[in-house]
Formats: C-alpha cells, structure tokens, sequence
C-alpha cells in the first residue's frame, strides 16, 4: 500500500473512531459529524453507513437507521456488525420478524467464530419465539457452541433464551453467572427476579427486582425521552383517545405520572417494569371504590415502538395495559404485575 493510501485509511478510521468514542460518551451530533466526514472521504465506506445507522436509531430514527445498515450490508455482504444491528432493530423495536430472521441467516453465513455463530443465533431464537415458533427456537439453541465466549454478555442471551423456552436448569446456570458480575446489566438481574419468581424464591425474587429497579433508574434517558411536563401532556392526550369504554373506568381516577413504580410496591412484588398500575383503595366508610392510575414514563419508553410516533405508540400502550387490567381474572389481586414485554 503506498503511503498517500495509508495516509487515507488513517483518516478514514480516525473519523469512524472518534465517531464510536463520542457515542460511548452520548455526543450523538458529533458521532454524526465524524461519520459525514468519513462518507465525505469514502461515500462507500459500509463502517460510516453501520455508525450513521447506529445514531439514527439511537436518536429513535429507526427508518434511516435500517436504511443506513442496509447500505452497509449491500455494499460489504459479509459485514456481520450491520447485520446483527440491523437484526436487532428489526426485532425490537420494529416487530419485523420475518426480515429480521432473513437477515439472521445471512449473518450466519458469515460467521467465523464462536461468538459470532452464538451472537447471531442467539438473535434469531428471539425472533422466532416472537413469531411463537418455540420449536425451532429450541433447536437452534440446542444447537449453540458451549463456549466459554468471549462477550460474556452472551451468558446472559443464551440464559434469558433457555428461560423463555422453560429451560430452568441452563438458565440458572448461566443467568447466575451473568448476575455474579460486577457490571451486571438491569436486564441481567431483571430476568434475575424472573427466574427466582418462577422457582418460588420470592424473597430473592424481591431483591432482584430492586435491584432491576435501582440500575433502570441509573440508565441515561434516550436521547428522545421527553421532558416530564411534556411526558404527562402525551399521556393525557393518549388518555382522551382512549375507547369510551375503558374511559368511563377511569372517570374520577386520580392519574399520576411518575419514572418508575416505587421501591414499596416493587418489594411487594410488583413488577419493576410494569408500564402502569391502577391501585384500588376504599375510602374509609365508603361503599365505591378509589382508584389511582400511575403511568411510569421509563417503563412506557422501553416499550415504544416508534419514537418519531410517540403519541400514538403511547395510546396503544395504555390501552393494551387497561385492557389486560380489567379483563383480568377477579381473584387476582390488584396491583400485581402487568402483562409487560420483557
């Protein structure tokens, strides 16, 4: 390689790495001005395409973000990081199964390593127990290197993917070993709690969720999270869409709007991510029952869809929750836990 080339892939891969550094830092507009100067020197680089792809969708952009991961793709085939991000944006938040599946195989063609084969077929097995084809995923999960891996976030993946397919003995084993490390995730020890729930442990059930609680209070909002004041204005306008029906419920319901549910209802075993609770109290004395409506702003925006469509997203969100509500079985109490989307 001559050195006036040498001299254009060093700037080249200063600009992607100072890219990726402001990211880790939440500097998305700078991420994305090193990103254009590197297409403005390379228009086919599939690396500025995949960074450019990775802010658009942290900046809830999601349509130019899979666009920009499409480019990538087309122009290197083999680009397994493309693929894996743009799988994992089709998965959640977008609920494209069936591409995000197509885009799993091909990702599988190219792999090279035991991480790379358990990564990319870690995806897929979510994807397939979101279509409910739970037999297939158990068979690809079957069929996963043992490891040890390198990513040891990979413990916690493949874990999560034997709880989901009722696999209680791996997933101990490794969702245990994922939440003995000191930089365990909240969703680490969130399905922590969903395991210790499941085995009737409950008291660890209960500290797990705290613990979930804590580190999601402690995560940076989205760089499109709304201010609070705004937040609650999105909610009470969802609130006046709702269907007549489920309005008339919350008549005269005093509605809250706060991050996260409360240390003292999470130790009592509700949900740390329920996206709403509707408590009932009776006013002493009275015959009618009270109800307070709290909607929790965090959990609401780990479940939105479509950033760019907050509103809407939001809508179909309390709806969703209200309808599972109120047409839950009368012996259960109130104020357990939500049909939330792990």
């Amino acid at each position: 390689m001559s050195e006036q080339n040498e001299g254009f892939m060093d700037r080249l891969s200063a600009h992607l790495d100072r890219g990726w550094e402001l990211v880790t830092q939440g500097d998305l507009s700078g991420a994305m001005a090193s990103a254009e100067q590197t297409l403005e020197l390379d228009g086919d680089s599939p690396d500025a395409h995949n960074l450019i792809g990775y802010i658009h969708a942290a900046n809830g952009n999601l349509d130019m973000a899979l666009e920009h991961y499409r480019q990538a793709i087309e122009l290197d085939e083999h680009y397994l990081e493309a693929m894996l991000n743009a799988a994992e944006l089709l998965i959640h938040p977008l609920g494209s199964f069936d591409e995000a599946i197509r885009v799993l195989d091909q990702a599988l063609e190219s792999c090279q390593t035991a991480d790379d084969i358990a990564d990319a077929s870690v995806l897929k097995v979510d994807a397939l127990l979101q279509q409910g084809d739970r037999a297939a995923a158990a068979e690809l999960l079957l069929g996963l290197p043992e490891g040890p891996f390198e990513n040891q976030q990979l413990d916690f993946l493949i874990g999560r993917a034997h709880f989901e397919l009722d696999q209680l003995e791996p997933a101990t084993l490794l969702l245990e070993r994922a939440a003995a490390r000191s930089d365990a995730s909240p969703d680490v020890m969130y399905y922590l709690g969903l395991l210790r729930d499941r085995q009737g442990r409950h008291a660890e059930a209960s500290l797990a969720f705290l613990n979930t609680r804590h580190l999601d209070g402690q995560i940076p909002r989205a760089p499109w999270s709304l201010p609070h004041s705004r937040f609650e204005k999105v909610v009470q306008g969802a609130l006046r869409q709702l269907p007549e029906e489920l309005a008339k419920r919350l008549e005269g319901n005093l509605i809250m709007v706060t991050d996260l549910p409360g240390i003292e209802i999470v130790a009592e075993g509700v949900d740390p991510r329920t996206p709403l609770l509707l408590d009932e109290m009776a006013a002493q004395g009275a015959k009618e029952e009270h109800r307070r409506l709290f909607v929790y702003q965090r959990n609401i925006e780990r479940l939105i869809r479509h950033p760019l469509e907050l509103q809407q997203d939001v809508l179909e969100i309390l709806q969703r929750e209200l309808d599972a509500h109120f047409n839950r079985p009368s012996e259960r109490p109130s104020g357990m836990k939500f049909s939330t989307n792990h």
